[in-house]
């Protein structure tokens, strides 16, 4: 059986990652009362919500039928990984990442989640990428990919410090 997705839904799954990946950092910021650990977490989160807003840009410039246009996978691969991703079994993104901040987790618990939690979202959008056209905004998923990667070098960059 072949299992499809259209760019709405690829795009309104993008848009939820990036909204929990906001939470968890402005949840994970509250925890802190050190202001460049603090202020760290909240600057990820702002980048977060800017990811998902320019997601929901691309998205609404989406014509009806482009929006419910099925992906061009010849291989299935790119789908059925999808397809195991919206069924949480590769990560849960209908699942609040920021509900596993508990009291106790050390900054450096956090920024090993956080890690986690980027380079999960750097898996999705390269699957993603490449079952999109050029002309629907490839080259912003790009950048975003670029600044994801990003975050997992100031992540570990802040969790190197925390180790000195």
């Amino acid at each position: 059986m072949s299992i499809t997705f259209n760019f709405d839904e690829i795009f309104e799954i993008a848009e939820q990652i990036e909204r929990n990946g906001a939470k968890f950092y402005s949840r994970a910021a509250e925890k802190f009362s050190d202001s460049a650990s603090r202020d760290k977490l909240l600057y990820l989160a702002e980048m977060e919500e800017q990811h998902e807003k320019t997601f929901a840009a691309i998205r609404a410039e989406l014509t009806e039928d482009v929006r419910i246009e099925s992906t061009f996978d010849s291989e299935n691969q790119a789908a059925l990984y999808l397809k195991a991703m919206a069924d949480g079994k590769v990560f849960d993104f209908k699942k609040d990442p920021s509900d596993i901040l508990s009291e106790g987790k050390t900054l450096e618990d956090i920024l090993h989640i956080a890690i986690g939690l980027e380079k999960d979202s750097i898996v999705f959008y390269t699957g993603f990428k490449d079952m999109v056209p050029d002309k629907f905004g490839k080259e912003k998923i790009d950048a975003i990919i670029k600044e994801e990667l990003g975050h997992i070098i100031d992540l570990n960059n802040q969790l190197n410090s925390q180790k000195k």
